[in-house]
Protein backbone atom coordinates (compact mmCIF):
# COMPACT_ATOMS: atom_id res chain seq x y z
CA UNK A 1 0.00 0.00 0.00
CA UNK A 2 1.32 3.18 -0.97
CA UNK A 3 1.78 6.10 2.28
CA UNK A 4 0.41 10.16 1.16
CA UNK A 5 3.67 11.80 1.05
CA UNK A 6 3.23 15.09 3.61
CA UNK A 7 0.42 13.42 4.61
CA UNK A 8 -0.56 13.54 8.75
CA UNK A 9 -0.47 10.59 10.85
CA UNK A 10 -2.78 10.25 13.64
CA UNK A 11 -1.88 7.43 16.82
CA UNK A 12 -5.55 6.64 18.19
CA UNK A 13 -5.85 4.57 21.33
CA UNK A 14 -8.60 1.63 21.03
CA UNK A 15 -9.49 -1.59 22.94
CA UNK A 16 -8.19 -4.86 21.85
CA UNK A 17 -11.32 -5.60 20.40
CA UNK A 18 -11.20 -2.51 18.36
CA UNK A 19 -8.14 -3.66 16.65
CA UNK A 20 -9.90 -6.49 16.03
CA UNK A 21 -12.72 -5.14 14.19
CA UNK A 22 -10.90 -2.78 12.52
CA UNK A 23 -9.07 -5.58 11.01
CA UNK A 24 -11.44 -7.56 9.76
CA UNK A 25 -13.86 -4.92 8.39
CA UNK A 26 -10.55 -4.24 5.89
CA UNK A 27 -10.18 -7.99 4.71
CA UNK A 28 -12.08 -7.50 1.10
CA UNK A 29 -15.25 -8.84 0.29
CA UNK A 30 -15.37 -11.70 -2.08
CA UNK A 31 -13.35 -14.38 -3.00
CA UNK A 32 -9.91 -16.27 -1.15
CA UNK A 33 -8.59 -13.59 0.79
CA UNK A 34 -4.64 -13.38 2.51
CA UNK A 35 -4.62 -11.40 5.16
CA UNK A 36 -0.66 -11.47 7.21
CA UNK A 37 0.06 -10.15 10.62
CA UNK A 38 3.50 -9.78 11.21
CA UNK A 39 5.09 -8.46 14.52
CA UNK A 40 8.24 -9.12 16.33
CA UNK A 41 7.78 -12.38 18.99
CA UNK A 42 7.22 -9.93 21.96
CA UNK A 43 4.36 -8.39 19.95
CA UNK A 44 2.63 -11.77 20.32
CA UNK A 45 1.07 -11.76 15.77
CA UNK A 46 -0.26 -14.85 16.32
CA UNK A 47 -2.99 -13.80 19.37
CA UNK A 48 -4.06 -11.06 17.24
CA UNK A 49 -4.53 -13.32 14.19
CA UNK A 50 -5.67 -15.93 16.80
CA UNK A 51 -8.85 -13.47 17.45
CA UNK A 52 -9.78 -12.71 13.61
CA UNK A 53 -10.73 -16.04 13.45
CA UNK A 54 -14.03 -16.45 15.21
CA UNK A 55 -15.23 -12.48 13.60
CA UNK A 56 -14.06 -13.59 10.67
CA UNK A 57 -15.95 -16.68 10.92
CA UNK A 58 -19.24 -14.81 12.13
CA UNK A 59 -18.96 -12.74 9.03
CA UNK A 60 -19.80 -15.59 7.07
CA UNK A 61 -16.16 -16.66 5.80
CA UNK A 62 -14.42 -19.69 6.45
CA UNK A 63 -11.26 -19.22 7.60
CA UNK A 64 -7.39 -20.78 7.49
CA UNK A 65 -4.58 -20.32 10.38
CA UNK A 66 -1.30 -20.67 9.21
CA UNK A 67 1.87 -19.84 11.43
CA UNK A 68 4.98 -19.03 9.74
CA UNK A 69 7.04 -20.49 12.47
CA UNK A 70 5.79 -23.94 10.46
CA UNK A 71 7.85 -22.89 7.85
CA UNK A 72 10.98 -22.56 8.89
CA UNK A 73 13.86 -24.01 6.82
CA UNK A 74 15.85 -27.13 8.16
CA UNK A 75 18.12 -26.18 11.20
CA UNK A 76 21.46 -27.36 9.06
CA UNK A 77 20.48 -24.56 6.45
CA UNK A 78 19.16 -21.90 8.87
CA UNK A 79 21.59 -21.90 11.42
CA UNK A 80 24.55 -22.40 8.81
CA UNK A 81 26.65 -19.44 10.38
CA UNK A 82 25.62 -20.35 14.09
CA UNK A 83 22.62 -20.16 16.81
CA UNK A 84 23.01 -16.30 17.37
CA UNK A 85 23.59 -14.71 13.93
CA UNK A 86 20.79 -11.77 13.26
CA UNK A 87 21.85 -11.52 9.68
CA UNK A 88 21.08 -14.98 9.34
CA UNK A 89 17.39 -14.74 11.36
CA UNK A 90 16.30 -12.16 8.87
CA UNK A 91 17.78 -13.80 5.63
CA UNK A 92 17.59 -17.56 6.21
CA UNK A 93 15.39 -18.66 9.01
CA UNK A 94 11.79 -18.57 7.05
CA UNK A 95 11.61 -21.04 3.64
CA UNK A 96 9.43 -18.41 1.87
CA UNK A 97 9.72 -20.20 -1.52
CA UNK A 98 7.98 -23.30 0.26
CA UNK A 99 5.34 -20.28 2.15
CA UNK A 100 4.32 -19.35 -1.06
CA UNK A 101 4.49 -22.39 -3.26
CA UNK A 102 2.83 -24.30 -0.79
CA UNK A 103 -0.08 -21.86 1.05
CA UNK A 104 -0.08 -18.26 -0.34
CA UNK A 105 -0.30 -18.64 -4.11
CA UNK A 106 -1.95 -22.11 -4.34
CA UNK A 107 -4.72 -20.74 -1.48
CA UNK A 108 -5.57 -17.95 -3.98
CA UNK A 109 -5.90 -19.15 -6.95
CA UNK A 110 -7.37 -22.72 -6.11
CA UNK A 111 -8.14 -22.93 -2.12
CA UNK A 112 -5.31 -25.52 -1.76
CA UNK A 113 -2.66 -24.71 0.72
CA UNK A 114 -0.69 -26.83 3.35
CA UNK A 115 -0.81 -26.26 6.80
CA UNK A 116 2.37 -26.86 7.90
CA UNK A 117 5.60 -27.85 6.07
CA UNK A 118 8.48 -28.32 8.63
CA UNK A 119 8.63 -28.96 12.77
CA UNK A 120 11.75 -26.79 13.98
CA UNK A 121 11.73 -28.76 17.21
CA UNK A 122 12.23 -32.37 16.05
CA UNK A 123 13.91 -30.91 12.93
CA UNK A 124 11.83 -32.89 10.99
CA UNK A 125 9.21 -32.13 8.25
CA UNK A 126 5.52 -32.71 9.06
CA UNK A 127 3.82 -34.66 6.38
CA UNK A 128 0.73 -33.11 6.78
CA UNK A 129 -2.24 -33.21 4.53
CA UNK A 130 -3.27 -30.54 2.23
CA UNK A 131 -6.29 -28.49 3.11
CA UNK A 132 -8.88 -27.31 0.12
CA UNK A 133 -10.59 -23.55 1.46
CA UNK A 134 -14.08 -22.87 -0.23
CA UNK A 135 -14.04 -19.50 -1.89
CA UNK A 136 -14.62 -16.64 0.16
CA UNK A 137 -12.15 -18.11 2.74
CA UNK A 138 -9.60 -15.89 4.70
CA UNK A 139 -6.08 -17.18 5.22
CA UNK A 140 -4.55 -15.52 8.46
CA UNK A 141 -1.16 -15.85 8.43
CA UNK A 142 1.22 -14.90 10.90
CA UNK A 143 4.79 -14.44 12.03
CA UNK A 144 8.10 -12.38 11.97
CA UNK A 145 9.83 -10.35 9.50
CA UNK A 146 7.22 -11.74 6.99
CA UNK A 147 6.84 -7.89 4.86
CA UNK A 148 9.09 -7.10 2.13
CA UNK A 149 9.59 -10.80 1.08
CA UNK A 150 7.16 -11.25 -1.97
CA UNK A 151 4.20 -13.00 -0.20
CA UNK A 152 1.35 -12.03 -1.92
CA UNK A 153 -1.50 -10.42 0.47
CA UNK A 154 -4.79 -8.36 0.52
CA UNK A 155 -4.42 -6.90 3.88
CA UNK A 156 -1.24 -6.60 5.87
CA UNK A 157 -1.16 -5.80 10.04
CA UNK A 158 2.09 -5.08 11.53
CA UNK A 159 2.36 -4.67 15.14
CA UNK A 160 4.83 -1.90 15.79
CA UNK A 161 7.00 -1.06 18.81
CA UNK A 162 9.76 1.38 19.50
CA UNK A 163 13.14 -0.09 19.52
CA UNK A 164 13.67 0.28 23.22
CA UNK A 165 10.17 -0.94 24.16
CA UNK A 166 11.28 -4.36 21.91
CA UNK A 167 14.59 -4.40 23.38
CA UNK A 168 13.18 -4.05 27.04
CA UNK A 169 10.31 -7.13 26.44
CA UNK A 170 12.49 -9.39 23.95
CA UNK A 171 13.65 -12.06 26.78
CA UNK A 172 17.46 -11.80 27.57
CA UNK A 173 18.00 -15.13 25.69
CA UNK A 174 16.95 -13.98 22.49
CA UNK A 175 18.74 -10.46 22.63
CA UNK A 176 20.65 -11.60 19.83
CA UNK A 177 18.20 -10.88 17.27
CA UNK A 178 17.63 -6.97 18.18
CA UNK A 179 19.73 -6.20 15.36
CA UNK A 180 17.68 -8.41 12.55
CA UNK A 181 14.35 -5.91 13.37
CA UNK A 182 16.84 -3.03 13.84
CA UNK A 183 17.55 -4.11 9.97
CA UNK A 184 14.11 -4.86 9.40
CA UNK A 185 12.83 -1.38 9.98
CA UNK A 186 15.24 0.03 8.04
CA UNK A 187 15.36 -1.91 4.79
CA UNK A 188 11.92 -2.59 4.73
CA UNK A 189 9.96 -0.25 6.52
CA UNK A 190 7.00 -2.33 7.76
CA UNK A 191 4.79 0.44 9.23
CA UNK A 192 5.09 2.71 6.15
CA UNK A 193 3.98 -0.40 3.79
CA UNK A 194 1.57 -2.24 6.03
CA UNK A 195 -2.12 -1.75 5.00
CA UNK A 196 -2.90 -1.58 9.23
CA UNK A 197 -0.54 -0.21 11.92
CA UNK A 198 -1.33 -1.11 15.51
CA UNK A 199 1.24 0.33 18.44
CA UNK A 200 1.92 -2.38 20.97
CA UNK A 201 4.36 -0.37 22.99
CA UNK A 202 2.00 -1.03 25.86
CA UNK A 203 0.10 -4.18 25.26
CA UNK A 204 -2.97 -3.35 27.42
CA UNK A 205 -3.61 -0.09 25.98
CA UNK A 206 -2.65 -0.70 21.84
CA UNK A 207 -2.99 2.24 19.44
CA UNK A 208 -4.37 2.31 15.62
CA UNK A 209 -1.99 4.91 12.99
CA UNK A 210 -4.03 6.40 10.71
CA UNK A 211 -2.50 8.43 7.94
CA UNK A 212 -4.66 10.79 5.91
CA UNK A 213 -3.51 12.87 2.86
Amino acid sequence: MTRPVGGQVVVRPVTHDAVVAHVVARVPAGGRRVVLVDGAPPTAPGDLADALVAPLRAAGRAVVRVRAVDFLRPASLRLEHGRHDPDAYLEDRLDVRALDREVVTPFASSGRYLPTLWDPVSDRATRAPYGEAPDGAVLVLDGDLLLGVGLAADLTVHLAVRPPTLARRMPEEDAWVLPAFARYAQEVDPEGVADVVVRVDDPAHPALVDRTP
